[in-house]
């Protein structure tokens, strides 16, 4: 599982600026206005090679009241699922009694606590986090999260005592890991038990009886896996109750550490913004995926027709996975989901040549060029294989910063097809650089090198 980091501090300390420059985003709002978060930001971030999940939180008051009060204890739950409180200050206010009361609060949880003394540009951080020192933290960086100062450094001293890969995606033991992901009361937990042929969890009537993330090793014709059922994640404005909140981070948790998701739709239901939002969070992680339309039995021909409608219509950013009708409670079409499991976890996890890839950009190019940018053709000259799990192909060449973003889809979409990569996304990167082949001695044959020594013969002759 991937590492929790809650920020927390003061209102206007910088939390949002620091969540934004962990997650690389723009999700958190920022202004110069205190209190202006009130409810949790979760996000998936990773600098260098080192993944964690961010839970950017409202601002704590040591005179909590009223609503304040609410959001404040909704607060501390977070502390409560974070393996690391990153708690913030201001380093140009210096401390207050507000900070005080809210390091005595963080003691009664027992976790591990790192001081981040942020807004420190132009500062010296000594002396900036000489005031500090006496909450008596052990682990305290100086930073400039608005400047991005200092925050790679403080990121990686977090990060150190954890294992650098919590979970092997290479060990053959685990088998293939799948997340059962949906809103809550689409039958989740009623197909993982149909998947197992037995009750191996709670499945009841009522939406979010799953709390947590549940793990369950099972072998199915002769292959390993792993079934993740993950508590049901409904839309912000409906999720009341503290416990539930925080099921977000153990369905991404479940996510990330999955190789192949099965977002459950319930084909009763109008297709949701937060099911695209669950999409958002598995192409974000870049997992391959496989649909399963739940709930399927008994519906009129002219009902079914509609939803294949709706879903061509509100699911067409994610063409590449296989849909499927399913009965999770009378086991329909359950069994039919294993081909398409297995076939986007082969295509996520496949070894891809670089001379086939770059053969395959090559004939791209030649069928539709990239345009001209300030006159020059951007050049795209070779490709290879970047990662897996998603495959990631990296493209190197001139002006690659100014590629479009329709010409990169247009190339995943041609890798896409003719390296037939079904059920997984793909990621196009491009790297700008000198030749590769730049600084090496030009080895001749030996045929060329004759051919050279009689060439300068000739030319010795004739003068």
């Amino acid at each position: 599982m991937k590492p929790v980091l809650a920020l927390l501090g003061r209102p206007n300390v910088g939390k949002s600026t620091l969540f934004n420059c962990l997650t690389r985003s723009r999700n958190a709002l920022v202004a110069d206005q205190p209190g202006l978060t009130r409810d949790r930001q979760f996000g998936i971030g990773q600098l260098g090679d080192r993944p964690y999940i961010v839970v950017d939180t409202g601002g704590l008051s040591d005179q909590p009241e009223g609503l304040d009060d609410l959001m404040q204890e909704q607060v501390m739950q977070a502390v409560t699922e974070a393996d690391v409180v990153l708690f913030i200050v201001d380093g140009r206010a210096g401390m207050s009694a507000g900070d005080q009361a809210i390091m005595a609060r963080l003691r009664r949880y027992g976790k591990r606590i790192v001081l981040v003394v942020n807004k420190t540009e132009g500062l010296d951080h000594t002396t900036a986090s000489a005031d500090f020192m006496q909450l008596g933290v052990a682990e305290i960086h100086a930073i400039a999260a608005a400047h991005q100062q200092g925050v790679r450094e403080m990121i990686d001293a977090v990060l150190a005592p954890f294992p650098a890969d919590d979970v092997d995606e290479t060990d053959e033991d685990q088998g293939i890991r799948i997340a059962v992901v949906g809103r809550p009361n689409v039958g989740k937990s009623t197909l993982v038990n149909r998947i197992l042929g037995e009750q191996r969890v709670v499945a009841f009537d009522e939406p979010g009886t799953t709390r947590d993330s549940i793990f369950i090793p099972f072998v199915r014709d002769d292959q390993n896996y792993t079934l993740i059922d993950t508590a049901g994640v409904r839309r912000r404005s409906r999720v009341t109750e503290v416990i539930e909140k925080f099921s977000i981070i153990k369905t991404l948790q479940a996510i990330t550490s999955a190789h192949v998701v099965i977002l459950v739709l319930d084909a009763q239901q109008e297709i949701s913004e937060q099911d695209a939002r669950l999409l958002g969070m598995v192409l974000e992680a870049g997992r391959a995926l496989v649909i399963a339309v739940n709930k399927w039995d008994g519906m009129s021909v002219d009902d079914r027709e509609r939803i294949r409608s709706e879903l061509d219509r509100k699911l067409s950013f994610v063409g590449f996975a296989q849909r499927h009708f399913i009965s999770a409670l009378h086991g329909s079409g359950v069994g039919d989901l294993f081909a398409s499991i297995r076939t986007a976890y082969d295509a996520s996890m496949r070894q891809l040549s670089t001379p086939n890839l770059t053969r395959l950009l090559q004939a791209a190019v030649e069928q539709h060029a990239p345009p001209l940018i300030r006159g020059r053709r951007i050049k795209l000259r070779y490709a290879h294989q970047g990662g897996h799990n998603p495959p990631l192909i990296v493209i190197h060449g001139n002006q690659v910063n100014a590629v479009p973003a329709d010409y990169s889809r247009y190339l995943e979409n041609y890798f896409r097809k003719h390296l037939q990569l079904e059920g997984t996304p793909i990621r196009v990167e491009f790297r700008s650089g000198d030749n590769p082949f730049k600084g090496r001695k030009n080895v001749l044959s030996k045929r060329q090198v004759d051919k050279r020594k009689r060439l300068k013969r000739f030319v010795k002759r004739g003068k």
